[in-house]
């Protein structure tokens, strides 16, 4: 039998490398940018047309390579960062693998233009699928000119399961994002289809926050300062009225790399506790600098996640820094010493004897029963079995409403547990949850949930939970009959949104549209409200939109839902009923019957449970 075992072609091993590396354009941004940032660029332009499936450029004013290293470059495993396996332990660079530029080449058409300052001519050199067709001298400035073209042009099936391009260039932005947060006295510049995107001055810290996110970031950020002997933490944490449903705008970086740490940001999230609304993330933008002995980065290809040699210590740390941070500006709740409404207490100076104490007369004769009813024997029996006995209990959950034969009706229909044997009598109708005269009983529990009697025991529903299968449904339906009513502000609405937002609003134009907004895009990332929902119970279309977006981005990360799913549901979530929101009588038997009507009431949108039942077998237990 012949041998079976084969050494693959370099250029298929590297189109498998690049599997793991280069997942979509996004990953080709990353590594080129950390590429400039190592070879010391002050100026950094990214280029990008269709998302990157035509063309991803990288511009920088780095050191160059001389055409030896140019062409040396694209192998695998050649690298200018580490020579030997010590070098692993020390690392401060962005890349040391030697994989990245290999992996490019692998599925795209590369071209490569760089010189050094001392160079007279630079280096051209063009690679389609890890195949050299050219290499030259040119005349460019002095750095390096990356330009990638029909990337996966190679790998149809690749090619084939990227996402939209809305969807695309969002990972591009939120690469970019990490990149030039992480070195804010570079210069960045990103380019989309020939519109400027971003375009960030050098600065410090602060500056290139506001420079990506928006200026109303200024006044939301508090600082975050600690040094210690393990890692020195550094950086900003959002406040707690500004912390939104998803995720996003959650960076943490160690010695100018940003990571993923799970461990750490549960830390964070320990600081903030009692502090955040329901559901919601804080943003914190965190900067770590440790010894490069002590972490460990070479744990995951893509380079973004990384192993401490004490975690424990830094969770700690963490944990510390950024509730002292809270702290210090006031943003955790504190007592109050101020001299402001406290009791002026006289100071008795030398010897000076002290005043005499109040006289205070007593009767101790007086009698408060005296000459009442209950001081007589024959009624004081009476008065204390009346005084322990609840009079007219009934009427504590009863509360007057319209009548609900109808939703009866329908409920029986339906198959669920509903009010049945409405004609049985008084008796058969107290069990059923409607009282004599023909009303349903309904009363919320903490504005939260909402309780009424059936046959079986009571009924718990859950209230916000409830109106998102509601409005979910009904949004659903709205997609694809036609427009929804607008309702048009009289005084219209004006905001900033940041450039990622500004693509999640362009991707759902539409279905906002039909869904009731009348919204328009100005420059530099400007936004006017005119119209939304005649039905909604947000009283703020911008509070609204925000929540649309963000919920837009917590839903994206279900592949299982499609676009028209995803806007409806991030419709219902930001116009559902809030928890703590009381409800009239009407209003809770309305949402009732809604929730019935559907054709999925026991879940909501996300898969929780909007509906319980307490069973009388269980409250006899409860009383056993």
């Amino acid at each position: 039998m012949s041998d079976i075992i084969k050494l693959l072609p370099d250029s298929v091993a590297n189109q498998i490398a690049a599997g793991e590396v280069i997942q979509r354009p996004a990953s080709v941004v990353k590594e080129l940018t950390e590429n400039a940032v190592d070879a010391g660029a002050t100026e950094i332009s990214v280029v990008i047309r269709d998302a990157g499936r035509t063309l991803v450029q990288v511009i920088d004013n780095g050191c160059g390579m001389s055409e030896t290293d140019a062409r040396l470059s694209f192998e695998r495993h050649a690298t200018s960062k580490i020579s030997s396996a010590d070098d692993l332990f020390t690392i401060t660079t962005k890349g040391f693998r030697g994989e990245a530029l290999a992996s490019i080449a692998a599925v795209s058409m590369t071209e490569l233009r760089t010189r050094r300052e001392e160079d007279e001519a630079g280096t051209l050199v063009e690679i389609n699928n890890s195949r050299v067709t050219r290499q030259e001298p040119c005349s460019c400035a002095a750095g390096s000119v990356f330009s990638v073209r029909n990337l996966f042009f190679n790998v149809p099936a690749r090619r084939k399961f990227l996402k939209s391009d809305t969807t695309e260039f969002r990972h591009i932005i939120t690469e970019f994002q990490r990149v030039s947060l992480a070195h804010p006295e570079i210069r960045f510049n990103l380019t989309h289809n020939d519109q400027e995107i971003y375009r960030l001055p050098a600065g410090n810290q602060r500056q290139r926050i506001v420079g990506l996110f928006g200026k109303h970031y200024n006044q939301n950020l508090v600082s975050v300062e600690t040094s210690t002997s393990i890692v020195t933490v550094s950086g900003f944490a959002g406040k707690p009225e500004n912390a939104r449903r998803s995720a996003g705008e959650q960076f943490f970086f160690v010695n100018n790399r940003f990571i993923r740490h799970p461990y750490l940001h549960r830390a964070v999230l320990e600081a903030y506790q009692g502090l955040l609304p329901p559901d919601t993330l804080p943003a914190y933008f965190i900067y770590m600098t440790a010894d490069p002995a002590t972490i460990d980065v070479n744990i995951h290809p893509t380079k973004t996640e990384v192993k401490f040699e004490d975690e424990r210590s830094v969770w700690q740390i963490m944990l510390a820094s950024v509730r002292e941070a809270l702290g210090r500006f006031n943003v955790v709740p504190s007592l109050d010493f101020g001299p402001e409404g406290a009791v002026e207490i006289p100071v008795i100076m030398g010897n000076t004897p002290p005043p005499p104490l109040p006289q205070i007369e007593v009767d101790h004769t007086f009698n408060p029963f005296e000459g009442t009813e209950y001081q007589r024997p024959e009624t004081k029996w009476k008065w204390e079995a009346e005084r322990n006995t609840p009079r007219n209990w009934e009427s504590l959950f009863t509360i007057t409403a319209r009548s609900g034969a109808e939703g009866r009706e329908k409920q029986a229909g339906a198959g669920h547990d509903s009010y049945e044997g409405g004609g049985q009598g008084e008796e058969g109708r107290a069990a059923d949850g409607i009282s004599s005269a023909g009303q349903r009983r309904f009363f919320q529990v903490k504005n939260r949930y909402i309780m009424c009697p059936v046959i079986s025991g009571i009924m718990m529903i859950d209230q916000r939970r409830a109106h998102e299968r509601v409005l979910y449904e009904r949004y659903l339906t709205s997609l694809g009959d036609g427009p929804r009513p607008a309702q048009v502000s009289l005084f219209p609405v004006e905001a900033e949104l940041n450039p990622g937002d500004m693509v999640i609003i362009e991707e759902i134009s539409d279905q906002l549209r039909m869904l009731g907004f009348d919204i328009k895009t100005g420059k530099e990332g400007t936004v006017t409200i005119t119209g939304h929902p005649a039905d909604s119970r947000n009283a703020s279309p911008l509070s609204m939109l925000e929540t649309i977006i963000a919920e837009y981005k917590h839903s994206m990360g279900d592949p299982s839902i499609g676009a028209r799913e995803r806007v409806a549901l991030s419709m219902a979530r930001a116009s559902a009923i809030q928890y703590g929101t009381p409800l009239t009588h009407t209003e809770m038997e309305e949402l009732f019957d809604m929730l019935f009507a559907c054709a999925m009431p026991n879940y909501s949108p996300t898969g929780k449970t909007v509906m319980n039942i307490i069973t009388l077998e269980e409250l006899d237990r409860r009383f056993s």
